[in-house]
């Protein structure tokens, strides 16, 4: 449960999303704020990112393990996810669920989620308690119980979550289908909650070995963001983290995907009273330089109930429920994806006819500087949101280092998004949104009988 709320929450807003605002001066705090941030690397290789904040006694800590589903490969799929839950399992000096109980006690909140590229622990609670989550953290990354015990417990937590969250769910389960159908070559072909026969057949050596490379120093960005003094906070982690030993660079993933040339066309069977229609579009990696312009077309398109796709099949078409996508960016080749949930006895040839229709609107004539100027205007809105707490900046910040690999990189990225024109706009709706470039999954009833997938 916690990898869903935590990991729905953090796709809906993504990291370009907090990343753009139109005018200078509006942008002017997050300059402030990265060129405020003090930086330390440990001898284990432990890279600290401190900003200090007085307003309010208040501190986050982050911990980003630069390991995701991306790192994993077949047989041990899941296991980054697993770890989420592992973590909370006790370590030498603290029993199970302890960790979370002291911070509690004190006020305190944490959480935790993974994704394909990263996996983030993280707490906000008073600054006078620094000292003992900084504690908590080393103790669970240098101690955690490992036995098969533990495990087998886990395996049969997230065995049940997974068949509740995919294996039960449609929309759930046909993501996967999608996501699996799309990417041939890449890590990113499996889900991050894995797939059930690895889930079940994690061998306690599997998972030791996971956590021996994957949660070293040397692989963590820790991200502190409050009341605290740089010094202090650096001394605390030299006492706690210092002696833990940094590992071998874990192993690359596989990052490179085949191009696509031809459409991919999938019938997927699901009992279900209504049928739903996906596509997605292969795009580069997010630190590619169309990025922002192709988070500004799937903002235009398809992201919220103003976007053109909404619009047409919801309120004028009235054959849909929802409508949406995302321009989904990855370390590695991302996805941008559409997503239509109809109406009982709606047309499913018609929905995939009208988002066609609406892809070949915007890659033959350019959008209005209306549209524009709405899109701005959201993203603007993003980014004044997340400066307003010291976990959203710590986001911020951590997101940076974890995926363009320098904290600083927010600054160049909120350069890229100003500079996207409609002619941008066009030319990236034509570069990539090619119907030979397109993955096609449709959900319809399993006692459907039709040809046409529609009336």
């Amino acid at each position: 449960m916690r990898y869903f709320i935590v990991f729905t929450a953090y796709l809906f807003i993504s990291f370009a999303s907090l990343l753009y605002a139109a005018p200078s001066a509006q942008y002017a705090p997050i300059e402030k704020m990265v060129n405020d941030v003090i930086t330390h690397r440990f001898s284990n290789g432990l890279n600290l990112i401190m900003l200090e904040d007085h307003s309010a006694p208040v501190i986050t800590l982050q911990l980003w393990v630069k390991t995701g589903s991306r790192n994993e490969h077949p047989g041990i799929t899941g296991i980054s996810h697993l770890f989420e839950h592992m973590m909370f399992r006790g370590s030498k000096k603290y029993g199970p669920e302890e960790h979370s109980k002291l911070v509690k006690r004190y006020g305190g909140e944490l959480n935790a989620f993974t994704t394909e590229d990263v996996t983030v622990y993280f707490e906000t609670i008073a600054s006078d308690q620094l000292e003992l989550v900084i504690h908590l953290e080393a103790e669970r990354f240098a101690n955690l119980i490992l036995n098969d015990e533990v495990l087998k417990e886990e395996k049969n937590v997230v065995s049940e979550e997974r068949r509740m969250r995919v294996d039960n769910d449609v929309f759930g389960s046909a993501i996967e289908q999608l996501t699996s159908n799309f990417y041939r070559t890449s890590s990113y072909s499996w889900p991050v909650i894995g797939w059930m026969h690895d889930i079940l057949n994690y061998s306690l050596q599997d998972v030791q070995e996971y956590y021996r490379l994957h949660y070293s120093p040397n692989n963590i960005i820790a991200v502190l963001v409050g009341d605290f003094k740089a010094e202090e906070a650096i001394a605390k982690f030299e006492k706690y983290w210092g002696k833990i030993p940094s590992q071998p660079t874990p192993p690359p993933p596989l990052m490179v995907e085949v191009p696509q040339t031809g459409e991919k066309r999938i019938i997927y069977k699901r009992q279900t009273e209504v049928p739903y229609l996906f596509a997605a579009f292969q795009i580069p990696e997010m630190t590619h330089p169309d990025i922002a312009a192709l988070e500004i077309l799937s903002m235009i398109l398809s992201s919220g109930q103003s976007s053109r796709l909404y619009q047409r099949l919801v309120h004028q078409e009235q054959i849909a429920r929802f409508a949406g996508g995302d321009a989904d960016t990855k370390l590695g080749p991302g996805m941008f994806t559409f997503y239509v949930g109809l109406k009982p006895n709606s047309d499913l040839q018609r929905a995939e006819s009208i988002l066609w229709d609406e892809i070949e609107k915007i890659r033959s004539s350019l959008p209005s500087e209306s549209e524009l100027v709405k899109a701005r205007n959201r993203y603007e809105n993003n980014l004044i949101r997340g400066l307003n707490s010291t976990m959203s900046r710590a986001f911020l910040l951590g997101t940076a280092e974890a995926k363009y690999g320098n904290y600083r990189k927010i600054l160049e990225q909120i350069e890229a998004y100003e500079k996207v024109t409609a002619q941008d706009i066009q030319r990236v709706a034509n570069e990539y949104l090619h119907p030979d470039k397109r993955t096609v999954l449709m959900v319809i009833p399993n006692n459907h009988t039709s040809n046409t997938y529609g009336d």
